[in-house]
């Protein structure tokens, strides 16, 4: 799935993170900002990729701030917001549905 537009899901609450995501040209550019990022650093940059690699996404620009989201979290907010960026708005096909 391309990315087509600049989009945001998520809030900076704590127990959350918000994700964004941007056009991109050069493959996945990752930024990540959390307060916990030396414990789950690695863990919520596969979480994130992983998403991403499961929407198809191959070149974007993305950019995390957690909160001290759990997986769930971080996964239904990549989500979020590649469907965003693509204006899809109905008939989303959230989490296990996504092959």
């Amino acid at each position: 799935m391309e990315i087509k537009k600049p989009a945001m899901a998520g809030t900076l609450e704590s127990s959350d993170a918000q994700v964004t995501v941007e056009p991109g040209t050069n493959g996945i550019e990752l930024s990540i900002e959390s307060s916990v990022i030396h414990q789950f650093g690695k863990q919520i940059k596969a979480t994130v990729e992983e998403t991403l690699n499961r929407l198809g996404v191959t070149d974007a620009k993305i950019t995390v701030v957690d909160k001290g989201a759990l997986d769930c979290t971080l996964k239904a907010r990549t989500e979020c917001a590649v469907y965003r960026s693509n204006g899809i708005t109905e008939n989303l096909p959230w989490g296990g549905m996504i092959k």
